[in-house]
């Protein structure tokens, strides 16, 4: 059963792939990323606004969300999003890479990992692991011009006004941006 291998092999694929990036980023790092911020939001909706989300469905939910780009590589954003029929062809070859890595498993396993490959696009938890994805995306481009690349002026601009739409929707969103975004610009002796 070669899931795990392919699995394992995330830490291969390199994201940003059009970009000059000061900080290497793989898959499964950004995965990690997605999982822990996404974990935090769901806490956040469920202690502070009263929510009652599945929250280690959505750190879950984020650690496969991007696995199919262990065999199609990480598609650039101009390109994935460039057209309706591109974002469709898209998303059906990861339909099939996802149905490829679930029947990888052994049947009695297939059923539970599906539900994280394969999931049902309408849930809380998926939506709020979308936001974590966008959250994540956020923080490497502060990363990157911390650390002076102008690579990522652009994206930085783009993805940080998709943030200020989604705080309006997402409560949780604004509480994480407005408690702990702006450490993530400080250097490790001023977190001390």
């Amino acid at each position: 059963y070669t899931f795990f291998a392919f699995i394992n092999r995330m830490k291969h694929i390199a994201r940003w792939s059009l970009m000059r990036t000061n900080i290497r980023e793989d898959l499964m790092q950004h995965s990690a990323s997605v999982a822990i911020f996404g974990q935090a939001l769901a806490i956040i909706r469920n202690e502070i606004f009263g929510g009652n989300v599945d929250v280690d469905k959505v750190a879950s939910l984020a650690l496969y969300h991007d696995t199919a780009e262990v065999l199609s590589g990480d598609m650039p954003t101009p390109v994935k999003y460039y057209n309706e029929a591109m974002k469709s062809a898209y998303a059906e070859i990861e339909d099939v890479i996802n149905v490829k890595l679930v029947g990888s498993l052994p049947e009695e396993l297939r059923l539970t990992y599906a539900d994280y490959l394969q999931p049902n696009v309408d849930t809380e938890e998926y939506k709020l692991m979308k936001v974590a994805d966008k959250l994540s995306a956020y923080v490497k481009c502060l990363e990157e011009k911390q650390v002076g690349n102008h690579d990522f002026d652009k994206a930085f601009a783009t993805i940080g006004q998709s943030i200020d739409r989604l705080k309006e929707e997402y409560p949780e969103l604004k509480y994480f941006v407005d408690h702990f975004l702006a450490d993530f610009a400080e250097p490790i002796d001023t977190l001390l």
